[in-house]
């Protein structure tokens, strides 16, 4: 069962550790964690932790090339400050068997991180759900070593069935998330970032804030990082 914690809300006003987290963040395509995190994922890079976006596939579809798509992923990753990852699937041909459990694992393994976001598994593509549970999966065979969090995208086109258990404020983030997602040229941002935009003004009206992102922290996750950002 996921959830059950009270939630908890980021504000503007946050304290860097001295401690520097290594975070990933997991999406189907390039595009995904931009478009559901990008606000927090700003946050944290702009405190010097380390964040890394972790795609299933590159994203290329006719009639767009992968070369075009990664190179939209590499300007993202620059505007939020982060650097790229591929787990080297193919776009809309996912596979989740033991053999690519293994390789994904051994991927998350190699990078040690210390909490990790990926998308709801109840969504309606089949990239998105089979992130998360190659993610998952890597998460339960490192004996829960990071911590794990849920994150959204285009809710009711894609996610569905979503209560978050926290919340960050992205209200000064969210001019940085708009130039990350707009960097993905080929996939029609004028469209779609109106819709995920349309969830962060409903989350942040839920939370007590201009505009945040939602998230639900998976339970028996050794930590709760996101609490590290809270106004104290």
């Amino acid at each position: 069962m996921l959830g059950g914690s009270p939630a908890k809300a980021l504000t503007d006003q946050t304290t860097a550790t001295e401690h520097k987290l290594k975070i990933i963040v997991c999406g189907g395509h390039p595009g995904d964690p931009e478009y559901g995190c990008g606000g927090t994922i700003s946050r944290f890079t702009s405190l010097g932790h380390e964040v890394i976006l972790l795609y299933l596939n590159n994203g290329g579809w006719p009639p767009t090339p992968p070369a075009a798509r990664i190179a939209e992923a590499k300007k993202g990753c620059e505007i939020l400050k982060a650097r790229s990852l591929y787990a080297d699937q193919e776009n809309g041909h996912a596979v989740v068997d033991n053999a690519h459990y293994e390789s994904y694992t051994k991927l998350l393994d190699t990078e040690k991180p210390d909490l990790v976001f990926t998308q709801w598994p109840i969504d309606n593509h089949r990239d998105h759900r089979a992130i998360t549970n190659l993610t998952y999966d890597a998460w339960k065979n490192s004996k829960q070593s990071f911590a794990l969090y849920y994150y959204e995208v285009s809710d009711g086109e894609d996610t569905l069935q979503f209560s978050p258990t926290h919340y960050v404020d992205i209200t000064e983030h969210e001019p940085t998330k708009r130039a990350a997602c707009f960097a993905h040229a080929s996939q029609t941002p004028d469209r779609y970032y109106k819709l995920q935009d349309d969830v962060a003004n409903f989350r942040g009206i839920e939370s007590g804030y201009k505009r945040a992102e939602a998230f639900v922290l998976q339970l028996r996750s050794p930590s709760d990082p996101l609490q590290l950002l809270m106004k104290r």
